[in-house]
């Protein structure tokens, strides 16, 4: 997330790391499957690959990436967040850092893929969102990646209204250089149409 008045920061304070982590753990004890979304990258790439988690929260997701053998560095802004990552895998690269500064953080350009998953974008400070697009996709190689999740209604987010449409969205992409390639309902990869509440979106980065 973003740093800067942030609506994440608004709603949680920095201060729900441990809180998320456990919901999760929840989650996975009672049988449902919290690793849709790495399942869903890792059909996009190959083996070894370099995904940049933005906005990567406890971890979950860049984890669980690892762990399907692929090489992660997760990005986030909320310490308490971060604190739970290194402590579930100490040795990853963990970056607290703002998205809209991503170019202030020492990345080595050439991801294969970008993940803005669990509304990162909707989540961002107003009026940052297409300074945050821009900076992700000046990170990914020709042909690489950005991968997006986002709530479109106010059942999918954590907000009483949505702060984002999708042809702002797509517009920041072109902007930035990404055109789309595909668009899903869910992780799971269910078609999406028109006045879906959620949006899985997959940009991508034209080879010349």
């Amino acid at each position: 997330m973003t740093g800067q008045r942030d609506r994440w920061a608004e709603l949680t304070g920095g201060q729900s790391g441990e809180e998320y982590a456990q919901r999760f753990a929840q989650l996975a004890a009672s049988g449902h499957d919290i690793h849709g979304e790495a399942t869903f990258c890792t059909a996009l790439l190959k083996p070894a690959a370099r995904v940049l988690d933005a906005g990567c929260g406890t971890g979950r997701i860049a984890i669980r990436l690892a762990e399907l053998g692929h090489h992660c560095t997760g990005v986030d802004v909320d310490s308490s967040m971060l604190a739970v990552a290194r402590r579930e895998a100490p040795t990853q690269e963990w970056l607290l850092g703002d998205l809209v500064r991503l170019d202030t953080l020492g990345l080595k350009p050439g991801f294969d893929l970008a993940l803005a998953a669990g509304n990162v974008i909707p989540l961002l400070a107003p009026g940052t969102e297409s300074v945050v697009v821009r900076q992700l996709a000046a990170v990914l190689r020709p042909g690489g990646l950005l991968v997006t999740g986002m709530g479109l209604d106010a059942a999918h987010l954590p907000l009483p209204e949505p702060t984002v449409t999708l042809t702002e969205f797509d517009h920041w992409c072109t902007q930035a250089g990404l055109t789309l390639r595909q668009r899903y309902a869910t992780w799971s990869g269910d078609p999406y149409d028109e006045g879906c509440g959620y949006a899985v979106s997959v940009h991508c980065r034209p080879t010349p």
